[in-house]
């Protein structure tokens, strides 16, 4: 079973306190993710393509267009 905020005694702090350890407790995790996976091709292809979307929104598609077109490819 995980550890409660009682069990800790962490209930007992203030608000502002509890908001600064959340955040601490959230930056920690974050510090820990594996890094990107995206070669440094990819990484320019990504920032390409999204910029093209940001000039343009009208080329964006939905979701499912987008899974009709994945299904065709098959």
């Amino acid at each position: 079973m995980p550890v409660t905020m009682k069990e800790l005694g962490l209930d007992a702090l203030s608000p502002e306190d509890r908001r600064a350890l959340a955040q601490e407790l959230l930056d920690s995790v974050a510090d820990d993710r594996p890094p990107s996976r995206l070669s440094d091709e990819q990484r320019t292809e990504l920032r390409s393509r999204c910029a093209e979307l940001d000039a343009d929104p009208s080329i964006a598609i939905t979701r499912e267009e987008l899974w009709a077109r994945v299904r065709a490819r098959r």
